[in-house]
């Protein structure tokens, strides 16, 4: 009720697109209506009701979807498997399978070729060789970051120069909690054959020019390495 109060209270001071109070804007993106002016003596008025919505707790619980228990099914190393019992807004309960795994890294180590350094190696699931970047999951109170240089050297034989955070992702959110963090290196030493045989048969620096192109032909599917990827090639392009 108090947004709509709030809503009320913007129309009579003439809301419209431009600039305003930060809360006030914050709160009329959030309902999606975009940026608006407030002005004149209603302005106070319509601050104090901004203030109240915002207090609200079902302000941003109301679509919350809340899980009441999961049952654990079966667990290993790297997988959690459950059934959660959830429960809708609108008060529908169902059940659903969770998959919760330890977080991953991934590291697009670039030179100064415009070459990345990508492993072919065959995954089973889906019975196909593919190119990847080099990464594996992060160890329980390992640091992310040189979870990501230590996977590198382990699978390539190359240590890279340092590694920078890109950002991270969830490729499952509707079923699983699997994050992936992705680095980007400059540049990398070359110590000796890879140590992790059973990871690639072939290690390469793969022009970044024809990263499109394996993608297109399904060489490089993974979502890691295309998100990484994507966003080496929009950074180069800008």
């Amino acid at each position: 009720m108090a947004a709509l109060q709030l809503l009320d209270c913007l129309g009579q001071a003439g809301g419209k697109p431009g600039t305003l109070v930060s809360n006030a804007a914050q709160l009329w993106r959030q309902l999606g209506f975009g940026p608006v002016r407030v002005k004149g003596q209603l302005e106070r008025k319509c601050l104090s009701t901004v203030d109240t919505v915002l207090s609200e707790p079902d302000a941003t619980e109301q679509t919350k979807w809340q899980i009441h228990n999961e049952r654990l099914v079966d667990a290993t190393r790297r997988l959690r498997l459950s059934i959660a019992s959830v429960e809708l807004p609108d008060g529908h309960r169902f059940e659903q399978y969770v998959l919760r795994m330890p977080k991953a890294a991934m590291v697009a180590v670039l030179d100064d070729e415009d070459r990345v350094l990508m492993v072919w190696r065959h995954r089973f699931i889906i019975d196909k060789w593919v190119w990847e970047l080099p990464g594996g999951y992060v160890d329980d109170d390992e640091d992310p970051g040189l979870a990501a240089a230590r996977e590198v050297e382990e699978e390539t034989g190359w240590r890279p120069n340092g590694v920078a955070f890109l950002g991270s992702f969830q490729p499952m959110i509707g079923s699983a909690d699997a994050e992936n963090l992705l680095y980007i290196a400059h540049g990398a030493d070359y110590i000796g054959d890879q140590t992790d045989i059973n990871e690639a048969v072939r290690i390469e620096w793969i022009p970044l020019a024809s990263v499109r192109e394996l993608m297109a032909s399904g060489e490089i599917v993974g979502g890691a390495s295309q998100i990484a990827l994507l966003h080496v090639l929009a950074h180069q392009r800008s």
